[in-house]
């Protein structure tokens, strides 16, 4: 596949197709072919470091609630090596690699870890064609299916936050949690608090603090909603 074929069907556009080409270019084709010049190692650094930031702001942005372990968590599934790979397999970039024989010949044209540094060097050549806009363009669809898939792993969030990836992915609404009683003498208060979806009740919740009584409003909803896979009860 020709670079030019290949940025039109993974729905990119480079005002500089040598930057283009040169994040499609594996070492060891540069080993065989001295006249393609430079490989695609920097464009690689370059787009790791862009990837890094870019989906901490849009995961800063898009779960204001998120705490900054569970920040780190998703990010860190969103840029995995696994998971840059099949965002390469979705844009069929191991097809449009230019490698060396040896490399061909091994199978590398679809080793997760080549997928993984040319999709990482594709965004670098991205971000100095177009600038970080450009990428984030690129990125956004793929993150949020990347982070739908997040609630299939059950252990990697607490109810709060699968709860607000629902809300924001099926409603466009942040939940609001708001704290309706409190009783029992002082050394053994307990809360109770009601979690909303616009103006919709979804759950309530008590415990012995706030953010207790939260959680399990937000688990209570979850149960309801009955959408995706649940936490162990209480996270």
């Amino acid at each position: 596949m020709l670079p030019e074929e290949f940025a039109e069907q993974a729905g990119v556009a480079f005002k500089d197709s040598g930057l283009l080409r040169r994040s499609l270019t594996h070492r060891s084709y540069v080993n065989e072919h001295p006249e393609a010049l430079e490989d695609n190692e920097r464009l690689e650094f370059l787009g790791d470091a862009a990837l890094d930031f870019l989906t901490a702001a849009w995961l800063y942005s898009r779960f204001p609630e998120m705490d900054e372990g569970q920040l780190t968590r998703l990010r860190s599934v969103l840029v995995r090596t696994e998971q840059l790979a099949a965002f390469a397999g979705q844009i069929r970039l191991g097809v449009a690699l230019r490698i060396g024989r040896g490399e061909e010949a091994s199978g590398g044209r679809y080793r997760p870890t080549l997928l993984c540094d040319a999709f990482e060097a594709l965004i670098g050549a991205i971000y100095l064609d177009s600038g970080l806009p450009a990428v984030m363009d690129f990125m956004e669809a793929r993150f949020t299916e990347a982070v739908e898939a997040v609630l299939e792993e059950e252990s990697l969030l607490d109810s709060r936050s699968i709860l607000q990836i629902w809300a924001q992915g099926e409603h466009g609404e942040t939940p609001r949690y708001e704290t309706v009683e409190t009783f029992g003498p002082d050394h053994a208060r307990e809360f109770v608090v009601e979690v909303y979806v616009g103006r919709e009740l979804r759950g309530r919740g008590v415990g012995r603090s706030k953010q207790d009584a939260a959680q399990q409003a937000a688990y209570n909803a979850l149960t309801l909603i009955g959408d995706g896979p649940l936490p162990a009860e209480g996270q």
